[in-house]
């Protein structure tokens, strides 16, 4: 049988014990399938993923802390296709990666963020930009690196999404452990030279959905992992452990007043650690990605959009 017609089996899932309290929108996009998995065992804590434009069909994703500072290109049955150093640079605590515009119009950028922070510990962050590079047949090193440093006007915090506004791009940071979470932008044209801080675009952001008595569990819920925008600025996805949140940008929209409205809940099958959501660029649905948890490998699953 076909990986790809496979349902996402029930290995993979790591079942809440509440149910939802917003119902499960499912009339927009079909259950996940299994595409394959990783056989890369380089990529064991797969903390983002995003679709590449200038290489159809494939993904990027990276490590967390502590790897190389490479990200991966993988097709879409999950095998890896390049592997791309970045030169000069260091992987401390790597969360996310998006696909975007950038300072060339002309050009497509992958972006990198070095925005995890457990301990609330650092007050400068990262994000690295590289303008995104074509897949030849073989591994590569990229020598020019952007680097992007700023920190936030609230002090020090976690966060593991990074979102680009393809309409506007500006950057945004969603943070991950408050219980209500803060969205933090970085205008367009962002410096590579002086440290910006970070506007507070949207305070204190409700993304409990799961109607826990307390509302947030400091282990699991509620804490944001990753997220995208589909490539027309149109929808946006955020997730966390248990849920993936999905809007419908409207017209002449900001990002901030669009996740100010109450998301739809979109289906998701929990994953062990499950970090990495991505649109694809065709935009007939949604990947998402987790990392290896006690010898799990994880699997590259795809959420159709219905017809």
């Amino acid at each position: 049988m076909r990986l790809s017609a496979i349902l996402l089996p029930a290995i993979l899932l790591v079942g809440c014990s509440t149910p939802p309290a917003t119902p499960v929108n499912e009339k927009l996009f079909e259950p996940g399938i299994s595409l394959g998995q990783l056989a890369d065992r380089a990529i064991n804590e797969a903390s983002g993923i995003a679709a590449s434009t200038v290489n159809p069909g494939m993904l990027w994703t990276h490590n967390d802390s502590g790897d190389k500072a490479r990200i991966f290109l993988i097709d879409s049955l999950g095998r890896t296709m390049m592997v791309v150093n970045l030169a000069g640079i260091k992987n401390r605590d790597w969360e996310d990666i998006a696909v975007g515009p950038g300072p060339d119009s002309t050009k497509t950028y992958v972006y990198i963020g070095e925005i995890g922070d457990n301990d609330a510990r650092y007050e400068l962050k990262y994000i690295y930009r590289i303008e995104e590079p074509v897949f030849r047949g073989s591994d590569t090193t990229i020598a020019q690196v952007d680097s992007i440093k700023f920190g936030y006007p609230d002090g020090n915090r976690d966060a593991e999404t990074v979102l680009v506004d393809p309409l506007t791009r500006d950057l945004f940071i969603v943070s991950k452990r408050e219980k209500r979470v803060n969205l933090y932008r970085l205008p367009f044209p962002q410096s590579t030279t002086a440290v910006i801080t970070a506007e507070l675009a949207a305070p204190e952001l409700d993304f409990n959905r799961l109607g826990e008595e307390k509302g947030y569990h400091p282990r699991y819920f509620n804490q944001i992992v990753g997220g995208d925008i589909s490539p027309d600025g149109s929808e946006i996805l955020i997730k966390d452990y248990s849920s993936v949140y999905y809007w419908k940008r409207n017209r002449n929209e900001t990002l901030a007043d669009a996740l100010k409205r109450t998301p739809e809940v979109l289906p998701y099958a929990p994953e062990a650690r499950g970090e990495g959501i991505a649109f694809s660029m065709k935009g007939d649905g949604y990947y998402t990605l987790s990392e290896e948890v006690d010898g799990h490998i994880p699997h590259l699953v795809f959420y159709r959009r219905k017809k």
